[in-house]
């Protein structure tokens, strides 16, 4: 068994994480720190887990104890948490902050990657694989389908974050392509779990719902991350992305349009992104047009693409608390220990 504890215990992300490691086969969590809720019941917060856990929180954080620990803390925390507490080297850090994600020279402006002292991450990745520093060590980016060989190999994994884990896989096979050549048109509508469970102007429901707002257009803090894998993998990137997130007047859910100018034909690209995911475990293309309900509640990333004239239009979408989160971080847990890929994490669609 692979003994867990988790830090941050009480927002979305770690509610989700725990509903799936007590019902993972070869996992147990031998601790969930909350300093707020130290002393309550789980199921006092998280209150879908009823029935599911007499668990508690706890203000103890016993390292000694466990093989991985999972940061779920807000993001701009991770950093100085290290710095503060000593984790034992034998500890496997899977950090959901967006602390060490990036490397220090971002690509968004073309600034070189290849000075990094790992090599290619798996017979996607055409450049060397980005290394960012922390007090902890080096943290890989946990993004399998590119990343996957780095990932067990790994100490610490910076998780992906869930825009930038759905743009990335609608355009990373078009990356591969080597077609990404002009700015990349990219909007994108997140649930409102996106913004986390403390409160706030633009979540509480009588504002959310039969409501749809745009934010932070053409600088999200993701696009960092998305233009470092497209990087990676098409070896240069010379085009922006141009992203637009919105609000959407839903709970959880992902569903994201990218627009690609090329005159590559549609059957040459299908066939290329239909070859890029034929051994991802959860990312698949499909030939048909997307809606969003066939991923909500599950680790899959469902693709497809159209073409019009030059502009090729790439339809992707996920979870976001579970591919584009806590998902995504079991995923790259098991791969870490060497464990099936797909273990606690065979989840169906919730489309009805």
């Amino acid at each position: 068994m692979i003994k867990i504890g988790i830090l941050g215990g009480a927002g979305y992300t770690a509610g989700e994480l725990i509903r799936l490691l007590l019902n993972h086969p070869q996992a147990e969590i031998k601790f969930v720190n909350s300093e707020s809720n130290a002393g309550n019941l789980i199921t006092d917060v998280h209150e879908g887990l009823y029935g599911e856990t007499e668990l508690r929180f706890t203000s103890e954080m016993p390292f000694d104890e466990v093989d991985v620990v999972f940061f779920c803390f807000g993001h701009g925390k991770s950093e100085a948490f290290l710095k503060e507490h000593d984790v034992p080297a034998s500890v496997k850090i899977i950090d959901l902050a967006q602390d060490f994600r990036v490397h220090p020279t971002p690509n968004t402006e073309g600034s070189d990657l290849t000075d990094t002292p790992l090599g290619q991450a798996d017979d996607n990745a055409q450049s060397p694989l980005p290394i960012v520093g922390s007090v902890r060590g080096e943290a890989v980016y946990g993004l399998p389908e590119i990343n996957k060989d780095a990932i067990a190999k790994a100490n610490y994994i910076a998780n992906p974050g869930c825009f930038a884990t759905c743009i990335q896989l609608g355009l990373l096979p078009a990356a591969k392509l080597k077609i990404i050549n002009n700015n990349v048109s990219v909007n994108a509508i997140t649930g409102s779990t996106g913004a986390g469970v403390k409160p706030g102007a633009t979540t509480h429901f009588s504002w959310r719902n039969n409501n749809l707002s745009i934010y932070k257009a053409f600088n999200h803090q993701h696009v960092p991350e998305i233009c470092q894998s497209l990087k990676q993998v098409q070896g240069y990137l010379d085009a922006d992305i141009d992203f637009i997130p919105y609000r959407g007047d839903f709970a959880r859910g992902i569903f994201a349009t990218e627009v690609v100018r090329t005159d590559m034909d549609l059957d040459t690209i299908v066939a290329a992104y239909k070859d890029f995911y034929k051994d991802a475990s959860f990312t698949h293309y499909v030939d048909k047009a997307l809606d969003m309900k066939q991923v909500v509640n599950t680790n899959k990333a469902l693709v497809h693409c159209d073409k019009v004239g030059d502009k090729l239009l790439i339809t992707s979408c996920i979870d976001n608390l579970l591919k584009g989160a806590v998902g995504q971080a079991v995923q790259n847990m098991n791969i870490m220990f060497g464990i099936d890929e797909t273990a606690g994490l065979r989840l169906k669609a919730s489309g009805f």
